[in-house]
């Protein structure tokens, strides 16, 4: 157990006082700063309603008041919560389960900021490459081609140089300064060659030969040919004699040169070597043009970086996800991509840097090889890069690609790259307010996560979350439990004070079901027996999908599956990517071929007639999508009222009772029953539809009553109060049932979709199913549905799966919980580690065997449940 921080005298407090958003009863709660609290309590006791509705929204309101009305138009402000006082609060920083952005651009390396320096890496010491040649392209100043050509000039001074022309000795070795205005291209160039001479240019060299430019020169029109003006010769005696006037000619020579040649130079020395340098990022060796090197080159958020075939997207068809054949994917204009930092061993441009996985670009960022000079301008930008890529490793994402979109992440690794983010930033004196940060986490991942919150708030933060995990609540200072029910049963302090009084008191006083649990006084009981699973199985052969990599592997039919693992390691890729789209195909004949997909073959599918996916998912894409609806009650509600004799006398039909419609609705709010009011530099206002008063539907409809309640009446009801209503309407009743039984009966019939947490839209999904009364042969694939559960929400969820698989059926379902998995008949655990390391099955069996194999982390956390 974790001892509380002993270091920090908590003489400041956030006192709340009065708090009464959503189903908080007035409530008065001291918190400490400077310390680590947990919120727990039964899903929809009323946690995320302190945490985030009230702590949160008025800590960040407060802020963003302090800013300029100018400053204020950008930044979305929260509402004032209901609440009498708040005092002790700082800045607040939410870091919850939200993804991080649908966007198709975002991606870990932009939200982590980790691209914009590597974007200045690239563009101060990346290397270019002629996209012709392959040659690497040097970018000299002036300066330092003035610079070089004396360096070298000193080196070629042959030793014997004077030549006896009529009885007087001559130095006879020169320099000469050709400006190479043509590189290998074909052409005729007659009207350039004559507009040289005009200029007062006696010779020109073509293909290594000298020729004056009064006489006439034919060139081949077909052939590829270089062409470099004489721009002047200087003997080596004036360098010896008057270096002063050497120089101020030889600059004149390489300003001339660089004008007609467009940044190209080339220096003819005594010894007959030659140099070709630039002062632009041209190739010396065929004349191809680089683009300027700067930051926005590697952008593909930028027209000047950005691929021109795709728009940087990758794509090209929203609906296939086409690759776009410019770029293949990479996003950035074939410039950008011809631009190398080397190590030792290698070298690589930035869209093969960020295909790496978070570890192996650390790997290859601390192994850069570069200069003394380089490194001087390169530090500041790599101590932020490895400083943001170890905060990734630290919270668990090692895993994960550096270029992985935002839009394909898991709500738990959204939140983890936010907190890794804020990690960097180095804050001091903020509060953090986190929920569930130890989503889609192993026991083993959840070492790292803690001491990262632990650091967080050692820096001097104070963090607030609203957690579960078991692990996480003992690394807390201070707990206030919220309940002690659900919904209107919730909303009240159970108990708060600092855990490790809590914990070692003699008795449990408040009676506090987290606290039982903490305590060990309640605890989920192991099965007394597994399920021995029968000869049918799904069997999988040559599995290979992500990182999971021919895998062989068979799913025991009957029984409670649970695959498991460490983050990475496969199991979401085994589930959605193999058996379900496998399932999916041979069971609903979406597709005719009958190969497997993503595997070798797939066979056992015939012992089973349907599978269903229960994952967090939203119920409803739109703030019209409610439970009712989902759950197939709402048409028999609509059925009752236009039964009424009411409904009757005016003709009305069940089209009339819904607020999706025109027809029944009110249509001044178009059935949403408030109205959006834009304030530009303020808050946007939501107010009460002053024609329906919020109740979405017109007046002569809201007359209608069904035992003495309206239609809107019955759509603020909760499914615990709804249950009791409809008890005599079998159809309605046992799918209300089915939404209690899992825990939901807090929720409202009406509740907009769209502020159902992931693991309520998972269980309510579950409840559509548990009211089917003939559902056998069905195979349920479940991911993480404990998400968001308290202890008391898990045992129920446990009972219910168990149900499910009584009636015939088969449960699999992906999890980290330890109560899930020691009630489990059957385990499959995936690894050994994640990413590239991950994708074998490493141990597989009952609870019991799985426990005493070594190499599985999960069996070792195991072990120590089952004793």
């Amino acid at each position: 157990m974790a001892k509380t921080n002993k270091s920090i005298e908590h003489t400041e407090w956030i006192r709340v006082r009065g708090a009464k958003t959503h189903n908080l009863k007035n409530i008065n709660v001291d918190i400490p700063r400077n310390a680590m609290t947990v919120i727990s309590g039964l899903s929809g006791s009323g946690k995320s309603s302190l945490a985030f509705d009230t702590i949160f929204a008025e800590g960040q309101r407060r802020y963003i008041e302090s800013l300029s009305a100018y400053a204020r138009q950008f930044l979305r402000q929260m509402q004032k919560p209901e609440i009498d006082e708040i005092t002790g609060l700082s800045p607040a920083i939410s870091i919850d389960q939200k993804s991080a952005g649908r966007n198709p651009r975002s991606t870990v390396a932009t939200i982590t900021e980790v691209y914009d320096y590597l974007r200045v890496l690239y563009a101060r010491v990346g290397v270019p490459y002629c996209l012709e040649c392959h040659t690497p392209i040097e970018k000299v100043p002036k300066d330092e081609i003035l610079r070089r050509v004396e360096i070298n000039l000193k080196e070629r001074i042959p030793k014997t140089t004077k030549k006896v022309i009529k009885g007087v000795a001559v130095d006879s070795s020169f320099v000469r300064i050709f400006a190479p205005v043509v590189v290998g291209r074909k052409g005729e160039y007659y009207q350039m060659l004559y507009d040289f001479l005009h200029k007062g240019y006696d010779k020109v060299r073509i293909d290594g030969t000298m020729y004056p430019l009064r006489e006439r020169i034919t060139i081949d029109k077909n052939q590829k040919h270089t062409i470099e003006l004489l721009v002047d010769t200087i003997f080596v005696s004036e360098y010896v004699k008057t270096p002063k006037v050497f120089r101020e000619r030889l600059s004149d020579a390489v300003d001339r040169s660089l004008h007609e040649a467009n940044g190209l130079i080339t220096v003819s020395y005594p010894d007959a070597t030659e140099q070709m340098l630039s002062s632009r990022f041209l190739c010396a060796t065929c004349g191809f043009s680089f683009p300027e090197i700067e930051p926005r080159l590697f952008s593909f958020n930028s027209p000047y970086g950005a691929c021109q075939a795709c728009n940087g997207l990758g794509t090209v068809d929203d609906m296939f996800d086409a690759v776009c054949e410019v770029c293949v994917g990479a996003r950035l204009r074939k410039e950008a991509l011809s631009v190398f930092i080397p190590t030792k061993k290698e070298k690589k441009n930035i869209v093969e840097l960020i295909g790496l996985t978070i570890d192996e670009c650390l790997h290859f960022v601390e192994h850069i090889d570069l200069s003394s000079q380089e490194k001087e301008v390169a530090e500041p930008l790599l101590i932020e890069i490895r400083a943001r890529l170890q905060f990734l490793i630290n919270v668990g994402l090692e895993y994960l690609t550096v270029d992985r979109r935002a839009n394909t992440l898991s709500g738990g690794e959204a939140q983890r790259i936010r907190l890794a983010s804020q990690l960097g930033s180095g804050l001091v004196g903020a509060l953090y307010v986190l929920d569930e940060p130890t989503i889609g986490l192993h026991q083993k991942d959840n070492d790292r996560l803690i001491k990262t919150l632990t650091h967080l708030r050692d820096l001097g933060n104070t963090i607030i979350v609203v957690e579960h995990d078991e692990d996480t609540m003992f690394a807390c200072d201070y707990l206030v439990d919220i309940g002690p029910g659900a919904g209107v049963h919730g909303g009240e302090v159970v108990v708060q004070g600092y855990l490790e009084e809590l914990v070692t008191a003699p008795t449990n006083k408040s009676k506090s079901s987290t606290l039982s649990y903490l305590r060990q006084e309640k605890k989920i009981a192991v099965p007394k027996k597994r399920r021995i699973h029968s000869t049918n199985a799904l069997k999988i052969v040559g599995g290979n999908a992500h990182n999971v990599k021919d895998i062989d592997i068979d799913i025991p039919l009957g029984v409670m599956t649970v695959i498991t693992g460490v983050s990475g390691s496969g199991k979401s890729s085994l589930m959605h990517e193999i058996l379900y789209k496998n399932l999916e195909r041979k069971l609903e004949k979406k597709m005719a071929r009958a190969s497997a997909i993503n595997a070798k073959t797939f066979t056992g599918h015939e012992h089973i007639s349907r599978v269903i996916l229960v994952d967090q998912a939203p119920i409803g894409r739109t703030p019209r999508s409610t439970p009712a609806t989902y759950i197939g009650a709402w048409g028999y509600i609509r059925d009752l009222f236009a039964s009424t004799e009411q409904s009757r006398y005016k003709g009305w039909g069940a089209d009339k009772f819904t607020f999706n419609r025109a027809g029944g609705r009110c249509e001044k709010c178009e059935g949403n029953g408030e109205i959006a009011v834009e304030m530009h530099f303020l808050p946007t206002v939501y107010v009460l539809c002053d024609q329906c008063q919020g109740k979405r539907f017109m007046k002569e409809i809201l007359e209608v009553e069904y035992k003495k309640k309206s239609i809107h009446d019955v759509l603020s009801m909760s499914i615990e109060e709804s249950h009791i209503f409809f008890k005599d309407i079998p159809a309605i009743e046992e799918r209300l049932r089915s939404l209690s039984a899992v825990g939901l009966g807090y929720i409202t019939l009406g509740q907009s979709a769209t502020t159902l947490s992931g693991g309520e839209a998972q269980r309510i999904k579950i409840a559509s199913e548990l009211y089917r009364p003939h559902t056998q042969k069905t195979i349920y694939l479940l991911d993480e549905p404990t998400v968001g559960l308290h202890y008391d929400d898990v045992a129920r969820l446990i009972a219910i799966l168990h149900t499910l698989v009584e009636r015939g059926n088969t449960v699999v379902l992906i999890e980290h919980s330890m109560d899930v998995i020691k009630c489990c008949d059957y385990i499959i655990d995936m690894g050994p580690e994640g990413g590239i390391r991950g994708g074998e099955c490493i141990a597989k069996g009952t609870p019991e065997t799985v426990a005493q194999i070594a190499k599985s982390y999960t069996g070792q956390y195991l072990k120590k449940v089952l004793k």
